[in-house]
């Protein structure tokens, strides 16, 4: 049976960020039974963004399990397969079938998971943080853009790509624009008997399909589909430099943006795909980012502590598949240790210390791997600039006036593959 916690030794934590990593924090620190959490989210509405397919590994799976968040609700299609179509003059060339040690789900359905069980009292939208600093009690001190400040034991930025703890705590990381935008849609197409993650994968980029649930709850395809764009391309698409707008959301994506990227899916890939993008409703995008390692996560406050975790300590191309799990379990392991310190009265900075010293390899690690994957791919922001300057015209009609075995996407029931065309 576990010592229960006295009261007078529980800190006061303040987690910055609603998204996965925020959240998970916080239902695992009160399912420990610490009492004073508050998660403070930027966004009146924390599930605005849309779709974004997400690989967990069996670890954050099994985090996610502990506080009550079941893999019926957040995975549409429980498959481990992942179907690679290598793709040459618009038909496929082969595929190769692997298992993913995980499941893949949709931001959307995870996000809504977590919050929907963080009670109403413990999160707070509309919170956009600006400044930190100490109070009178030499305690750490966030200020938030509507003038409310916050004072707690320890602050735990999880507020994502663009984090503002990182830009205040750590501010000699600055981001990279990696020449690469993950754009990203919602269909309400879905190929015949799909229900893997699948992969088509001409020379120079990476269109990846998931089966999912959709916001009005039919059936329905989550893509990205990653292609290489100049810093310039992409102001004069999205409005931004890619450093700084690190999400183009819904609503700002211009129909230019889309007519660019069905271009592309035109004269990449397969016929099928381009009823992928003629059926999506809703758009986003992402630039891929680039950033030095980090060499610490704790960072001293007065006499408290403030932590940076998840895409806030380090964001990692979306192509290794470890961004959601690096957060889920480093949060998973910090309420471990501030149990075990607050439980039986032992040194908090020492056990940081450990944890930290455990952390941080794995995201060197994701670091690497994501330009190593980016650069397996042909990736780079060069290949098509031609493309690029046409892309103001009209959509480019398929070569196919039919779909091709060989571009499918779906396996034949019983789990075996279609054979390509000799």
């Amino acid at each position: 049976m576990d010592t229960p916690m006295p009261p007078a030794t529980q800190p006061s934590i303040a987690i910055i960020g609603g998204s996965i990593t925020g959240p998970t924090l916080a239902l695992r620190l009160l399912q420990e039974g610490f009492q004073d959490v508050h998660v403070f989210e930027a966004s009146p509405q924390p599930t605005a963004l849309a779709g974004g397919i997400i690989g967990l590994e069996h670890t954050a799976l099994g985090v996610l399990d502990t506080i009550g968040v079941p893999q019926e609700q957040i995975i549409p299609y429980p498959s481990e397969r992942v179907v690679t179509i290598k793709v040459a003059d618009q038909l496929e060339a082969g595929r190769v079938q692997t298992l993913y040690p995980g499941r893949n789900t949709i931001w959307q359905l995870i996000n809504n998971s977590l919050l929907s069980r963080l009670p109403a009292e413990h999160l707070h939208t509309a919170m956009r943080a600006t400044a930190i600093g100490t109070d009178e009690n030499n305690r750490a001190r966030v200020e938030f853009a509507n003038g409310t400040t916050v004072s707690a034991d320890l602050v735990v930025f999880a507020d994502g790509r663009r984090s503002v703890g990182r830009q205040l705590l750590d501010p000699g990381r600055q981001l990279g624009y990696a020449g690469v935008v993950a754009w990203r849609g919602q269909s309400s197409w879905l190929p015949a008997d799909m229900k893997d993650f699948t992969r088509y994968e001409p020379l120079g980029t990476r269109l990846a399909i998931f089966p999912t649930i959709l916001r009005d709850g039919s059936v329905g395809t989550d893509w990205t589909f990653y292609l290489p764009m100049t810093t310039e391309h992409f102001k004069q698409l999205c409005g931004g430099d890619p450093v700084q707008r690190v999400f183009v959301l819904p609503h700002q994506v211009t129909p230019a943006a889309k007519l660019f990227v069905t271009n592309m899916t035109a004269e990449l890939l397969p016929a099928p795909a381009l009823q992928l993008m003629e059926h999506t409703t809703s758009w986003a995008a992402a630039p891929l980012l680039t950033i030095d390692p980090p060499k610490q996560m704790i960072f001293k406050m007065g006499g408290s502590r403030a932590l940076l975790i998840g895409d806030a300590l380090a964001p990692v191309f979306p192509l290794t598949g470890r961004g959601a799990n690096n957060g889920i379990e480093q949060a998973d392991a910090l309420v471990t240790v501030l149990t075990q310190c607050y439980r039986y009265d032992a040194n908090v900075d020492a056990a940081l210390q450990g944890w930290q010293r455990r952390m941080l390899p794995t995201v060197e690690q994701a670091l690497q791997l994501g330009p190593q994957l980016a650069q397996g791919l042909g990736l780079r922001p060069t290949p098509y600039q031609a493309a690029n300057l046409r892309s103001v015209g009209s959509p480019k009609p398929s070569p196919k006036s039919s779909p091709s075995p060989r571009g499918t996407t779906g396996v034949q029931r019983g789990g075996q593959p279609r054979r390509p065309m000799r």
